[in-house]
């Protein structure tokens, strides 16, 4: 192989606040059969080759990156990536290749991020090569981040500047379902421990939406722009990224607004209900307002001190029927039953309190429940389809 035929293209990575080009990624390229230049990325995959080679490889394009990266007149972040099972091949930590090349090339290292790649590696090495990094003044960063354990692991271990998102979870996320609340989840998992969030891999306009839904910082892709051999101007994508944020709000203000009315609807049916429930109540009466069609599911009383005191009366075609399975029950742990209750200690009670969105067990309907008070000594809570919340 052909070491001079291996070098670095850059990827811009942009700031969806500023629009700006923050960064780039440096990814490893080669000369392909038809001289084209085509990732490199099969050669280091590559079963065949030995872990020395790949090193040397990688730390060839390293060094070219650099210097290009030292010679230009930019102000963003470069990211590099580092192969964690790499680390275990290194002897000394107190001269590790990366910071002897930017000491070379006079390179501010606050402007660096070293990228971990892989899952394989020994976590203690990774996290004292990690410390050393973090000492010199460098970012660091976890790549495909939710593609397994392992990654979880290293969160915890590490406690990263920057998370990127796993590439073929975010694109399955975007079509909804589990893998979408697992996305959101994972992302409020990074802004609680201070990470930024990249996504990477964006490519059409309905991925960039579902990015700035989850609270990413930073994206990169195809939808701006592949790994190219030259640094663009800061704002080359500003224009661009203002269109797609102005779209993204008309959208979201849009489906905000459906919210509000949908909420609007259900307080209203909640307030019918709680005056039902105020004296003997009649199902078939209840039935006849419109609990089905905006999703009420079924509806339950609590004493003050969370023990479930009702059957559930469940709503279904058109029906009231009622399950007593449950009656006996506790749901004092529940956050919309004690936040309601701390709301009453506070005088601000007599409201409705919501819950976060969860699937329910029996019906595997995404839910939210309702919680208000009743009477003095009976809560209401009502469960409700989340489509609209």
């Amino acid at each position: 192989m052909n070491q001079a035929k291996i070098f670095p293209y850059f990827q811009p990575i942009v700031g969806i606040a500023s629009g700006k080009i923050i960064g780039y990624e440096a990814l490893a390229r080669q000369v392909g059969p038809q001289s084209n230049i085509i990732s490199a990325g099969e050669l280091f995959s590559s079963p065949h080759i030995a872990d020395q080679q790949l090193i040397e490889w990688d730390r060839i394009v390293r060094l070219q990156a650099l210097q290009k990266f030292s010679e230009s007149n930019g102000t963003g972040y470069l990211t590099l990536n580092i192969s964690a099972k790499w680390i275990d091949y290194l002897s000394d930590f107190n001269s590790l290749p990366t910071l002897l090349m930017l000491e070379k090339f006079n390179i501010d290292r606050n402007r660096i991020i070293i990228e971990i790649t892989e899952s394989k590696g020994d976590l203690d090495k990774l996290v004292e090569v990690v410390n050393v990094y973090r000492k010199h003044g460098l970012k660091v960063a976890i790549d495909d981040f939710g593609a397994g354990f392992s990654q979880l692991e290293r969160v915890m271990a590490i406690q990263p500047d920057i998370i990127k998102l796993d590439m073929r979870l975010f694109k399955e996320a975007t079509k909804g379902g589990i893998a979408s609340d697992i996305v959101h989840l994972l992302t409020r998992l990074a802004k609680r421990t201070g990470c930024r969030i990249v996504c990477e891999g964006v490519e059409t306009a309905e991925e960039f939406f579902f990015g700035l839904s989850c609270g990413a910082q930073y994206m990169q892709g195809y939808l701006f722009s592949p790994a190219e051999a030259d640094f663009k101007d800061s704002s080359h994508f500003q224009e661009q990224i203002g269109i797609l944020r102005k779209t993204f709000l008309d959208n979201t203000l849009s489906r905000e607004q459906r919210k509000i009315q949908y909420i609007a609807k259900i307080k209203t049916l909640c307030e019918q209900l709680k005056q039902a429930l105020e004296s003997d109540f009649n199902l078939n009466h209840l039935a006849a307002q419109p609990f089905e069609e905006s999703g009420v599911l079924r509806f339950y009383l609590c004493n003050n001190d969370g023990e479930q005191i009702s059957s559930n009366f469940n709503f279904a075609q058109g029906k009231w029927f009622e399950d007593v399975t449950q009656i006996g029950f506790n749901w004092a742990w529940r956050p919309y039953f004690y936040q309601l209750l701390a709301l009453e200690s506070e005088k601000d009670g007599y409201r409705l309190v919501t819950s976060e969105r969860y699937r329910d067990f029996n019906t595997d309907v995404l839910c939210k429940t309702l919680s208000l008070r009743l009477d003095e000594k009976r809560i209401l809570l009502v469960d409700i389809a989340a489509e609209w919340l």
